[in-house]
């Protein structure tokens, strides 16, 4: 993974030497002032990691602040509906999160007591926790010497010790394992877990950005590779990624009379899973098909947009069919005005298409229903 480094470029580090500069810069320069810091408390650690996860910060405040005050404890979440924590996390996306986290919370407020394991091993067990994950809880609440490597970090480490490897693989990911322990502070100096971790998090994300980095402010551009040859944007090696796919789903936005609208709950695996969804067809031919007959003729198509998820793109065609009192779609779902879907967990285009609809709604008798 690393490539030949020529003498006189940089100087290498020296044992303690590397932690000992991010850790002294965070105390000094860091950030301070995040709602789960401050804290020791490996439940509130737990939840801001897992929210952060491919999602940033001024996103992550918002959802955080709230899923705190309707779940102060992990007991609290252990013992809440599955709906509860989907409808709380509607809108920030990557579903299967909210899923592990209710898992997660159930495990240790069942078989752990309420407390969360103290070890990076133990906790990498437990559902929806990765090694990254799993090492930031035990260094910020226990001291562990954990190393962790998301992608803020690998984005430092690759920059400051010039490594050229593909990181999707998997022989290059061990490489940068390797190298993310052997940086991390001797034992004589536990106590500085908490800083150098969090200094490692804060110099990606507000310092060796992806673009643009601000060399200048860093405390590590003397020593780094990246800094010294002129070009720290060329660190790391984009990944080779397929292009998303496009998927097609049309939805039927079923209303009643009184203007509520028919949501079905999805399947417990794929796109959305246990999320409550407007019905979702393959193609228009379908969703007509499963409409009664007397009202397919007054089917509209009122709105088509996309919505980018990491491997696909939906293009989504929302078909409008008003219903007569006492008649709904065959599908399993039910009617929900805006005080009840408000509380589910909806997809983050569905929520919106509902909202605006909402907005504009003004109940009328359905059209041509016999």
């Amino acid at each position: 993974m690393e490539r030949i480094i020529h003498k006189g470029i940089v100087a290498p580090w020296q044992p303690g030497e590397f932690a000992e500069r991010v850790a002294a810069w965070q105390r000094r320069h860091g950030r301070h002032d995040l709602p789960w810091q401050g804290t020791r408390d490996p439940y509130h650690v737990w939840l801001s990691e897992i929210m952060l996860q491919q999602t940033q910060v001024q996103t992550v405040l918002a959802y955080y602040t709230r899923f705190v005050a309707r779940f102060p404890t992990v007991q609290a979440l252990a013992a809440a509906p599955l709906d509860d924590v989907l409808s709380l996390w509607s809108g920030l996306g990557y579903y299967a999160r909210a899923r592990h986290v209710h898992e997660c919370a159930q495990v240790v407020a069942n078989r752990y007591g309420g407390s969360f394991p103290r070890r990076a091993d133990e906790l990498e067990r437990l559902p929806g926790i990765g090694k990254s994950t799993a090492a930031a809880i035990a260094a910020f609440c226990f001291d562990e010497r954990a190393a962790i490597l998301d992608g803020n970090v690998k984005r430092v480490l690759t920059r400051v010790f010039g490594l050229e490897g593909d990181l999707g693989r998997a022989v290059a990911q061990h490489a940068l394992w390797q190298r993310a322990h052997g940086l991390l502070p001797p034992d004589s100096a536990r106590e500085s877990m908490p800083a150098y971790t969090q200094g490692l998090m804060d110099l990606g994300a507000t310092i060796c950005l992806r673009h643009a980095p601000r060399c200048a402010e860093c405390p590590l551009a003397d020593r780094c590779v990246a800094a010294v040859e002129g070009d720290p944007e060329r660190y790391p090696r984009p990944r080779v990624r397929a292009a998303p796919r496009a998927l097609s789903w049309w939805l039927l936005n079923a209303i009643d009379p009184a203007g509520r609208s028919w949501l079905v709950r999805r399947p417990a695996a794929g796109i959305w899973a246990r999320l409550y969804c407007l019905p979702v067809f393959a193609r228009r031919a379908d969703l007509l098909a499963a409409l009664p007959e007397a009202l397919r003729a007054h089917a509209v198509d009122v709105a088509r947009f996309k919505h980018g998820l990491t491997h696909r793109i939906l293009d989504l065609c929302v078909v409008e069919v008003r219903f007569p009192a006492g008649m709904a779609p065959k599908s399993v779902g039910a009617w929900f005005d805006k005080a009840a879907w408000s509380e589910l967990g909806l997809p983050a285009p569905v929520r919106r298409y509902l909202a605006d609809q909402d907005n504009l709604f003004t109940p009328r008798p359905a059209r041509g229903a016999a």
